[in-house]
Order: structure tokens, then C-alpha cells, then sequence
């Protein structure tokens, strides 16, 4: 065991990684979002995409616990229902791309998805239809496959409430709530499939504490008449993490 731990220790870029830990769950504790588009750019540049995936769902687990129990309160739990269901339901045909493609696709796709949720954002994109049953299945279906393939569920759902009429602590407590189900969900999937590898695991378990100390930082600096600056700050680092997650950089 003390192997395992001086190899996850060794680990290349590990600084670079632990910074972006900590970064994504400061983001995760006042925006309710952002994790794996910060964390995943940076650490597919050293890890292999199950790899990155492993590490992120299992301090992803836990490092949100200080923020759930006010999330648990606020949260929209009708459609929050429907999107986790959808989301198990679809997520199989995203882990199956997982394996299945090469590692700069995944590369691509991590950074490519988070670019393109950060600019519909940016610009102002609304949804302004109703929002049905049927609608908030689809969200949760799109959810599930990219959650497998990229490990990133969260942009359809973000863009999603983020661009609805809900009030911000709901938006916010909505995100979060459905993406720690995702780490479970996913975490449990990929164990069966046999792709949590003991590296992986160790290393993951590791950047609990960046994840965790990020969370605390972040909740305690939520306040919901600064929203425009959280967004702002969010956006910012997704965008510094998407574009140096591009294997174009040599």
C-alpha cells in the first residue's frame, strides 16, 4: 500500500492537478457547477481519460458534503427526479465511448463541450420554452451520455436552468445536487464494468482534501447579490482550463 501511495504521489503534473482540484470545487461552492470543466482539461494532459474520470468522480463524491445539506433544501426535486433517471438510463452509450475512443478525442471533447456551454453562456442564450416533463428527460438523457463519454454532465443541465426563470439558489442547488448523483451513479457503473483502477482510486482520494478546503472557500463565499461576479470568475477559469486542455499546444 505505501507503493501505491508514493506512485499516486509521483504522479506527473500532480501540482498542476491538486491546483485544479482546488479551483474546481471553489468554483462548485458558489456557482453549484464547474468541476469537471475545470478539473478535466487539466488532468487529461497527464492522466488517461478513465483515469481522469476515476479521480474525479471519487473526489467528487465527497468533496461537495459541506454545500449539500443547504442544497439538499433548495434544490427542485420534481425535475431533479426525471434528470437523474434520464441520466442512468443514457449514461451506458457515453461510457462505451469512453473506452472506445483515443485519448486526444477525449481531450478535444472535454475542452470542446466546455467551450461551447462557456460561449452560449456568455452571450446570453435562453431557453424559453416550458418546461415539460418530456424536455427535462431529454436534458437528462444528453446529460448521461456525455457524463459517460467526456465526463461532463453537467452543461446541458446547466445551460438548461441556468438559462431559466428559477432563482439563483435553486439553479444553484439543482446543479449540484444532480452532479454529485452523477458521481455516484457513474462511480457504480464504471466499478462494474471494471474501471476503477487502483491508482486511479488512490489518487483521487488524494485530492479529497484541495476538493474539500475548494468547497469550504467557496460556499463560505457565496452570497446571492454577487452572482454576477461568481459567474464572471466561473467563466474565466473554465475558459483558462478549456484552452490549455487543447492538444494543439504541443
Amino acid at each position: 500500500m505505501p507503493d501505491i501511495f508514493a506512485s499516486a504521489l509521483a504522479s506527473d503534473g500532480l501540482m498542476w492537478i491538486a491546483l485544479a482540484t482546488f479551483l474546481a470545487g471553489l468554483v462548485r461552492g458558489f456557482a453549484g457547477f464547474g468541476t469537471a470543466m475545470i478539473y478535466l482539461p487539466i488532468a487529461s494532459q497527464f492522466l488517461s481519460p478513465v483515469e481522469a474520470l476515476v479521480t474525479l468522480t471519487l473526489m467528487d463524491c465527497l468533496g461537495p458534503v459541506p454545500a449539500m445539506p443547504r442544497a439538499l433544501r433548495e434544490a427542485d426535486w420534481p425535475d431533479l427526479r426525471r434528470l437523474i433517471v434520464a441520466m442512468t438510463v443514457f449514461m451506458p452509450i457515453g461510457l462505451w465511448l469512453l473506452v472506445t475512443v483515443p485519448d486526444v478525442v477525449f481531450r478535444f471533447g472535454v475542452s470542446a463541450v466546455s467551450l461551447l456551454l462557456l460561449a452560449a453562456l456568455v452571450l446570453g442564450l435562453r431557453y424559453t420554452g416550458q418546461l415539460s416533463a418530456s424536455k427535462v428527460f431529454g436534458v437528462g438523457a444528453s446529460a448521461g451520455v456525455l457524463g459517460g463519454a467526456v465526463g461532463l454532465p453537467g452543461p446541458p443541465v446547466i445551460f438548461f436552468y441556468m438559462a431559466s426563470a428559477h432563482p439563483t439558489h435553486v439553479i444553484r442547488a439543482t446543479t449540484m445536487v444532480f452532479l454529485v448523483s452523477y458521481d455516484l451513479i457513474i462511480f457504480a457503473m464504471m466499478g462494474v464494468q471494471g474501471l476503477l483502477s487502483q491508482s486511479g482510486l488512490v489518487l483521487g482520494a488524494l485530492l479529497i482534501l484541495p476538493m474539500i478546503s475548494g468547497v469550504v472557500l467557496g460556499t463560505w463565499l457565496f452570497r446571492p447579490e454577487y452572482e454576477k461576479v461568481y459567474r464572471t470568475v466561473a467563466y474565466v477559469l473554465i475558459a483558462a482550463s478549456a484552452l490549455s486542455g487543447l492538444p494543439i499546444w504541443g
